[in-house]
């Protein structure tokens, strides 16, 4: 009721007040909307981003400099593209996660200096990526993946997919390829967490037919007791992975 209200009301003013208006001085005019603009300015707002995100802030201020120099529609215009541009660069270098497991929880975060007690298990790697993955960011999860894996040599590799919404064909088909490339190396790689949209694409991939199909179902915290709880040779001698 309040948009209907404010829509009459700047209609009404078009229609009957606009040749008041117009014979206004354009000082008068401006002083107006000076007045009314200068409650929009609020530096408040500005250290309340700053503080939260400083990625938005940046946005922030853009808008702020293009509204000043490039007028409204032309500044907000600049604000979007400059958010867009980020927007795509978050999205082509998606973060990945080493995880370990808070001690006596089954709580699972990424290791960290900060809590150096995480626990870890010999001959095992958990990862964890964030956000959709699709062609222009596979090749750059391909890699940080394959050298995490070099770098710990893992007997299996546990990718916990709840943080992925969706998985594009492209990056599928990296996943069936890295699958087999390291069960031909004797690490298996185990997907959990997988949301219904997700696991519907990968059951329709040959990577649905893998030996590892059964821990698709599982999750982040039952991967690891099965590995825990299943003797393999070797596992003694295969390191802890611990973070740099």
């Amino acid at each position: 009721m309040a948009e209907i209200v404010t829509a009459a009301v700047a209609m009404a003013t078009m229609l009957f007040l606009a040749p008041l208006l117009g014979s206004m001085p354009q000082a008068t005019l401006a002083a107006v909307v000076i007045v009314y603009s200068i409650g929009l300015i609020r530096p408040k707002e500005f250290r309340d981003i700053r503080n939260v995100r400083r990625t938005e802030f940046i946005w922030a201020l853009t808008a702020f400099a293009g509204v000043v120099l490039l007028g409204t529609l032309r500044g907000i215009l600049v604000a979007i593209i400059v958010s867009l541009v980020a927007l795509a660069y978050q999205a082509a270098e998606p973060k990945i996660y080493v995880l370990g497991r808070k001690p006596g929880t089954n709580v699972f975060r990424p290791l960290s200096k900060e809590h150096p007690e995480d626990e870890t298990f010999p001959g095992l790697l958990l990862l964890r990526p964030e956000g959709r993955i699709f062609f222009a960011n596979v090749g750059y999860l391909s890699q940080k993946v394959r050298a995490l894996v070099e770098a710990a040599n893992p007997q299996v590799v546990v990718l916990d997919l709840s943080g992925v919404f969706d998985l594009e064909y492209t990056a599928l088909k990296m996943l069936t390829n890295a699958e087999k490339r390291q069960r031909e190396r004797g690490v298996s790689l185990w997907l959990v967490g997988l949301n219904r949209q997700v696991l519907a694409v990968v059951e329709r991939s040959p990577l649905g037919e893998s030996p590892n199909r059964d821990m698709m179902d599982v999750n982040l915290e039952l991967a690891v007791a099965k590995y825990v709880t299943t003797p393999r040779a070797g596992s003694v001698d295969r390191p802890f992975y611990r973070a740099s």
